[in-house]
């Protein structure tokens, strides 16, 4: 298989790679914290970038890494010095961004997951190996201007990785910027962590998530509302494409119809939905029915315990909160039950478990629950 035919294991299935975002949306507020540090003239060498996955984190970096690029520092001159920078927007013509789509700009590093040759797959941690390649990347001259190190993700290094990342993250070489794509930082060494800047990134709103899905080509399922798909997918353009693509919206809206039958539970409708779940090569198929059931369940509890039911995902979803999570106590035996049954379903796929049985299982789960919640007390 040639180097370009070869999965990425930053790009997100059926979504264009970061470095090929034109516009980034929904995340002003990071990009101008950035560019308050970028302007006073004291830029900090590591920056952490934290939030959700698939909220534009891995884009604002390729983005930061352009403008870094394309702009060499002016070396403390100030007769010389380019005036403030207001965005990082730079020309999509500029050789520089060619060359960092087409992965060529000897001043970019990218670190990530690498290409297994004998198990032909992409190896599951970022490896000692990958980052030691910054050793003769830093030894080659900039040439007076930038470098910039991309590591996506850093929490997908292992425990060697870590701590070579951490040398280099010590003692970097001048005009050097790290940055380190994080959907889960406690996971990083405190060391690592203390040593970077922080830039938080959050989940978009409906219209700018509407906006960075058709920027990468997507549309939602006709009829399906904008503000539906910001929630179900918790405001993540990675999560929308995964949910567009396998249909998500119509299973969410096929999981609250059951919920409406509980606890007196449409056994046929949960016998097709466990099966399809289970059907050969439907593995995403069957993380996407555990999540958005976990979705649905976490819904009820928050409603129950705050008295305040959030706008409906599905059609229906309203009527289904109120029968069956009306109060608090109804709210902690929901959340109970998802604790639960999202550890039997990692216990259960370790194991090897039918994937329709347990699926049914947890079908006859909250059936119960609901039953034992509508007795007479």
């Amino acid at each position: 298989m040639s180097d370009d035919a070869l999965p990425e294991a930053d790009r997100i299935d059926g979504a264009p790679h970061p470095r090929e975002t034109v516009t980034l949306f929904g995340q002003d507020t990071p990009e101008a914290e950035f560019l308050s540090a970028l302007n006073s003239g004291r830029l900090p060498h590591g920056w952490l970038l934290t939030g959700p996955r698939g909220v534009g984190k891995a884009s604002f970096a390729w983005r930061a890494a352009k403008y870094l690029i394309a702009t060499p520092p002016d070396g403390g001159d100030a007769l010389f010095a380019a005036p403030p920078a207001a965005t990082l927007d730079i020309s999509p013509e500029n050789p520089i961004a060619h060359r960092i789509r087409a992965l060529s700009e000897p001043s970019l590093m990218l670190l990530r997951r690498g290409w297994d040759a004998d198990k032909k797959r992409l190896k599951t941690q970022l490896t000692v190996d990958e980052v030691r390649n910054l050793k003769g990347f830093f030894a080659m001259s900039s040439g007076g201007g930038r470098r910039v190190v991309i590591v996506d993700s850093a929490d997908e290094m292992n425990a060697s990785a870590a701590n070579a990342l951490l040398k280099e993250l010590e003692e970097p070489p001048r005009d050097t910027v790290l940055f380190l794509v994080s959907h889960q930082p406690s996971g990083l060494l405190p060391t690592i962590r203390s040593r970077c800047r922080t830039l938080r990134f959050t989940p978009l709103s409906p219209a700018d998530l509407s906006a960075a899905l058709a920027q990468a080509g997507h549309t939602p399922p006709e009829g399906t509302e904008a503000g539906a798909l910001a929630a179900l997918s918790g405001g993540s353009v990675g999560e929308a494409i995964r949910l567009i693509s396998m249909d998500g919206p119509a299973l969410y809206a096929e999981i609250v119809r059951l919920l409406s039958t509980l606890p007196d539970m449409d056994r046929p409708t949960a016998l097709r939905l466990s099966e399809a779940a289970a059907a050969k090569g439907a593995e995403a198929r069957f993380d996407l029915t555990l999540s958005l059931l976990d979705t649905a369940l976490s819904r009820l509890a928050r409603a129950g315990a705050t008295g305040q039911a959030p706008a409906p995902i599905a059609p229906g979803e309203d009527a289904v909160i109120a029968k069956l999570s009306p109060n608090p106590w109804a709210a902690r035996a929901w959340a109970e039950l998802a604790a639960t049954l999202t550890a039997r379903a990692r216990q259960g796929k370790a194991v090897n478990l039918d994937p329709a049985a347990l699926v049914f299982d947890m079908f006859l789960d909250l059936d119960r629950t609901a039953a034992r919640l509508a007795a007479p007390a």
